[in-house]
């Protein structure tokens, strides 16, 4: 009878004098509450509330029990304030450029490692390098980087590029054009504003040709865009530091897994935060887990099947 946790619920219980309102208080189910106060009784050997019409109050064995739960809670309190507080855990921190969308992938992590948290930030992109070497992110989705030296970086996918123009210009009447098509216009660099770069566009001061992403991003009423059949795509990395002591249960090869789309069961890092084994002892039970290969069937014969 000194499990601190249960005769915490049984003096919530006691000042409280309704099961389901102490349940809802302590952020447990009614019925696990129920279940360990039948477990208390059984060990005192009475029963310890007794409920009526107006309300559950403590029987005479509950009365006596109170002072004891209250001196084991009373101890836990003392103990638990003398412990050094956990050291917070970092958060993994994300940087990406306008364009790329990465709700789906922080859900992810945040279903899969809630104990991690990972915070998120648009970084424009003429500093998307210059914020992975200064520290202020972790990882970041970037576009095209030139310098990659002391980066890790991971191809992800590839973007179309698509001409913007206004409304009312002949390019809109296409559902896509080519280079080719473009050769008489005076076209834009996109330029680090590309809301002043449409802004340009909007004036006719002439097209520009973007990432998709970003047209979409910058979409207006009086501007379209259009598929450049012929022009490279640009390609969106993700992209870290390269840094000495770096193994599998680094945070950011659990969110490289994720954006490659690995599975919660292959995630090696919340394996071994749950059970707190070492990678040698998981390959160990991964193989002892493995199903037995199964001998195929063997084929039906033409002359069986003619049967």
């Amino acid at each position: 009878m000194n499990d601190a946790t249960v005769l915490r619920w049984f003096l919530a219980v006691a000042e409280i004098g309704a099961f389901g309102r102490a349940a809802r208080d302590l952020s447990i189910s009614r019925h696990r509450l129920s279940a360990a106060i039948r477990d208390l009784e059984a060990e005192v050997g009475e029963r310890v509330f007794v409920t009526d019409e107006s309300g559950t109050h403590l029987t005479p064995a509950g009365e006596a029990l109170s002072a004891h739960a209250r001196a084991v809670v009373a101890a836990d309190d003392e103990r638990r304030r003398a412990e050094p507080a956990p050291a917070p855990v970092p958060a993994l921190r994300i940087g990406f450029v306008p364009g790329v969308t990465v709700t789906k992938w922080t859900r992810i992590w945040v279903d899969r490692f809630p104990g991690t948290p990972l915070t998120v930030e648009v970084i424009e992109e003429p500093d998307q390098l210059t914020a992975l070497r200064e520290g202020r992110v972790d990882m970041c989705f970037v576009r095209e980087p030139a310098d990659r030296d002391g980066l890790h970086t991971v191809p992800l996918y590839a973007e179309v590029a698509v001409v913007v123009v206004p409304k009312d210009h002949p390019v809109a009447a296409y559902d896509a054009v080519t280079l080719a098509d473009l050769d008489d216009e005076s076209m834009q660099d996109r330029g680090d504003d590309v809301a002043v770069t449409l802004e340009m566009v909007a004036a006719g001061v002439g097209p520009v040709v973007l990432p998709h992403s970003l047209a979409r991003l910058h979409a207006r009423k009086d501007l379209v865009y259009r598929p450049v059949t012929d022009a490279p795509p640009t390609q969106v990395f993700l992209a870290w530091t390269v840094e000495s002591g770096e193994d599998d249960t680094d945070p950011r090869q659990e969110f490289l897994g994720i954006v490659r789309g690995r599975s919660e069961h292959s995630s090696r890092a919340a394996a071994e935060r749950r059970t707190g084994a070492t990678p040698a002892a998981r390959a160990t039970r991964r193989k002892a887990a493995a199903p037995a290969r199964k001998t195929p069937p063997r084929p039906i014969s033409r002359r069986k099947r003619a049967r």
